[in-house]
């Protein structure tokens, strides 16, 4: 029995290419079939479910890769041998620099909106962390002491 309507017409009913259309081979349902030559009669075959269905789309699954993910999320698979690509390819020289200088930023704005500092210190010492000075915040804080500008309170 020829059932190429039936194939091309479940296909666009059901919004998907005609190879991905289960039709059954159950003797008892080919009777249903071959009177199916209309939209409607192809549409109530594929209501009833049993008759006409959609496959799964095939692909590739995903489980492998999420498990490696969450495996890395934790730090796992992050050694020296896993390690694809130069310190620099995997970190950027400018990202590291933008995250280094937006803290060290930070810092001197909570340290003079706190009245721990002047603006004229807080301006010499904005001006020596664009030139790269300072190589972390605790830095920052180690060298406003040893210059003996910070007033009062503890770090």
């Amino acid at each position: 029995m020829d059932l190429k309507f039936v194939r091309r017409v479940s296909a666009n009913l059901l919004k998907c290419g005609e190879n991905r259309i289960w039709i059954t081979n159950d003797p008892a349902r080919q009777d249903d079939l071959a009177d199916a030559i209309t939209r409607d009669a192809v549409r109530k075959l594929i209501d009833r479910g049993d008759t006409i269905a959609k496959r799964d789309a095939v692909g590739v699954s995903r489980g492998r890769a999420k498990l490696r993910e969450s495996q890395r999320a934790k730090g796992r698979r992050r050694g020296i041998g896993s390690r694809e690509g130069a310190t620099n390819a995997r970190l950027p020289r400018k990202r590291r620099w933008i995250l280094r200088i937006r803290a060290i930023r930070v810092r001197l704005r909570e340290l003079k909106a706190q009245g721990r500092i002047d603006v004229s210190t807080y301006r010499k010492f904005y001006s020596q962390a664009k030139g790269g000075m300072f190589h972390s915040r605790a830095h920052l804080d180690q060298q406003l002491r040893a210059a003996g500008v910070l007033k009062g309170g503890t770090s």
